[in-house]
Order: structure tokens, then sequence, then C-alpha cells
């Protein structure tokens, strides 16, 4: 190999994070295929992205976010920081999970490498640009609620609830706290926090059943 090709090799190679080589090390059997998959169709799309772990999870960043991929019991998911402004509506399957592309439970779940290389391209002329995710316009609009002080404690007991909350947007955020602080009965709050809890720990936003 030639110094200049060793040279580029090493450059290429420090893109990429030892925390989400880890990552990828501890994720269930079936998962591990799909996150080399993901990691690598991002990385041919944007061979300066870098790599970042974010809420407990591997993201990829130029000039900001721009997805993330994640590893659950039973699936994965993947998505774009500006989802709704890349993949277009025919395309996106987020039916019950997080990102646009659905539960991940196989490669062949997911589109080409070519397919994701452009989402990738598309993704980073909208940073380049400056535009704002829709979660970030979102906070404009809406102010936060208050996160009710047993949904944090109930949260706090399981850390993939806690992260896919805190990764959600404002407005997904105000779907849960909404649902609960609505419950007129104690019993149905307390079944809500649990319900809730355990939609989240599997990625779920609160009306996931619904999305289309």
């Amino acid at each position: 190999m030639s110094p200049q090709k060793s040279e580029q090799k090493t450059t290429q190679k420090s893109q990429y994070s030892p925390k989400v080589d880890a990552y990828i090390a501890s994720a269930p059997a079936f998962a591990q295929p799909i996150l080399e998959y993901l990691r690598d169709a991002v990385h041919a799309g944007c061979p300066n992205v870098q790599e970042t772990m974010k809420w407990g999870r591997p993201h990829f960043d130029y000039q900001g976010i721009l997805c993330g991929m994640s590893a659950f019991k039973e699936h994965c998911a993947f998505g774009f920081w500006k989802g709704s402004l890349i993949v277009a509506k025919g395309d996106n399957k987020n039916i019950d999970a997080m990102g646009q592309f659905g539960r991940i439970t196989a490669v062949k779940d997911l589109p080409s490498k070519k397919k994701i290389v452009a989402y990738v391209h598309a993704a980073m002329k909208l940073n380049e640009s400056g535009v704002l995710s829709p979660m970030m316009a979102n906070r404009k609009k809406h102010k936060p609620l208050p996160v009710p002080k047993d949904l944090a404690a109930s949260l706090g007991n399981n850390r993939q609830a806690k992260d896919t909350f805190g990764n959600f947007s404002p407005s997904a955020q105000r779907e849960y706290i909404a649902w609960i602080i609505e419950a007129k009965a104690e019993e149905t709050r307390q079944r809500r926090l649990a319900q809730a809890v355990e939609w989240m720990a599997e990625g779920k936003q609160r009306n996931w059943k619904y999305r289309k």
C-alpha cells in the first residue's frame, strides 16, 4: 500500500468512534449487521461525517446532526434529524418505531445503500443551508409542558425509555405528558404511566398505532 493510500485510510478511520464500535459490539446479534450497514451507508454518503454518542445512541454529525441509529431487544431504528424534509411520504414506514423506517429487524427491511446515500446527501444540504429541524421549529411554536414528577421518576427507572423521551420532539413529549395528566383517576394515571414507559422503552411515540 502506498504512503498516500495509507494516510487516506488512516484519515477515514479517524472518523469512526470507538464508542460506536462498542455500542455495535454490545448490541443483540441480529442488530449488528443492521447497524454496520447503516454506518457504512452514512460514511459512504458523507466521508467527513463525525460519529458521536447522544442520548446513549450513535449519531452522525455534519454541520449539525444528520441522523442516528438505535438497537433495541427485537428491532433497530434509524432516522434523519430532519426526516420529514428528507424522506418522501411514500417511503416513510414510521408506524411503530422512531425514525423514518419503522421496526428494522433485518438489513432487507432497509432501502438500498444507494438510496440511503441519497438521503444523506439531502440531509447534508439542509445542514449546510442552516435549515431548522422540524423539532426545533416546533419548539418555537409550542411552550413545553413541565414533566410530571411521577413520569420523571418512572423514566428514571428505565434507561431506554428515558433516552427515547429525551430524543423526542417537544410535540411528541407533549403527547405523553398530556395523556398522563389528563387521567381523572389515580388508577388510570398509574396504568398510563406504566404503558407510557413500556412504549417508550420500545422507541414508540404516544400515537404509534395510528401513524402511517
